[in-house]
């Protein structure tokens, strides 16, 4: 019997033992490892797509020089939408940087008349101030021609655009490009033909392959305005296109060329140009864009 309780006693110790050991497992102590720690949470990456960029340069054509804004057959680069500092405006950059800021921090290179072919050579003087994003806005004198056949092909507008960006990218890996649109000129046409007066400017030679013989509406001249149309749609999608293989590049989504604008937003002098208000809702299509969280679809 003694030794069966001996035995029993052993037994128990041993046990207890164990359970000892068992529970040395969970906690720290012992000769048992420390449990590891959980990983702290990693650190945020660095968006590619920066909402508040430090400066702006701006290229493209007469619209970006605000042509027509303020005064009769002159540039009006202080309403321009994307660098202005006019209070009539709030263009872009006085939006992203304020209003000294942006007299500091923006420069436009555009120029009036400029085609696809030009923008090349302004992206090659925008890269030199170093901007942390660049806007573009041209085409519509590519379209804007004499006659149909006159307009820039696409495949030669696509090239240009390409060039310009690989410039931008050789020298400026990571500053970011806003591109709009190409205006809907035929919506121009249709809110403009109904004035008389706007109807004697177009006939000095704007914008012809659209705007000429405004009030023609037969076969030949309905077939022209469409064949210009389709080719402004042709190179919003070179556009979004090449803007999409970039990944420091944001399209407007076609917002320019689908808002709808009327006389307000265009200059009284030639019915083509932006007014200072046209100006204004540029500015806002181009901040709402650049400041967006996701692309604009």
């Amino acid at each position: 019997m003694r030794k069966r309780g001996h035995r029993s006693r052993g037994v128990l110790a041993v046990a207890a033992a164990a359970v000892l050991g068992v529970a040395g497992c969970d906690a720290v102590g012992g000769d048992s490892a420390a449990p590891s720690r959980a990983p702290g949470p990693s650190p945020k990456p660095t968006p590619l797509w920066d909402r508040s960029p430090g400066s702006v340069a701006a290229v493209g054509d007469s619209i970006t020089r605000a042509f027509d804004a303020c005064d009769v057959l002159s540039d009006c680069p202080e309403a321009s939408w994307a660098t202005g500092t006019s209070p009539g405006v709030d263009s872009l950059a006085v939006r992203l940087l304020g209003r000294a800021k942006a007299a500091e921090r923006s420069w436009n290179h555009a120029v009036s008349g400029a085609r696809m072919a030009d923008l090349p050579g302004q992206i090659a003087q925008a890269v030199r101030r170093k901007p942390q994003l660049v806007t573009v806005l041209i085409g519509a004198n590519d379209a804007c021609r004499a006659t149909p056949s006159a307009m820039t092909p696409v495949a030669d507008f696509r090239a240009d655009f390409e060039d310009s960006l690989r410039t931008l990218r050789k020298a400026l890996p990571k500053t970011q490009v806003f591109v709009a649109s190409v205006p809907d000129l035929k919506r121009l046409w249709s809110q403009g033909r109904t004035n008389s007066l706007s109807k004697q400017v177009w006939k000095l030679g704007i914008c012809p392959s659209m705007l000429g013989d405004a009030d023609a509406l037969d076969t030949e001249a309905n077939q022209r305005r469409n064949t210009v149309q389709q080719r402004v749609e042709d190179y919003n999608e070179v556009l979004e296109e090449v803007c999409s293989e970039d990944e420091r590049c944001r399209y407007d989504g076609g917002a320019v060329h689908d808002y709808r604008f009327g006389t307000a937003q265009l200059s009284r002098w030639d019915y083509f140009h932006p007014s200072v208000d046209g100006q204004a809702r540029l500015a806002e299509i181009a901040y709402r864009t650049v400041t967006a969280e996701k692309p604009l679809t």
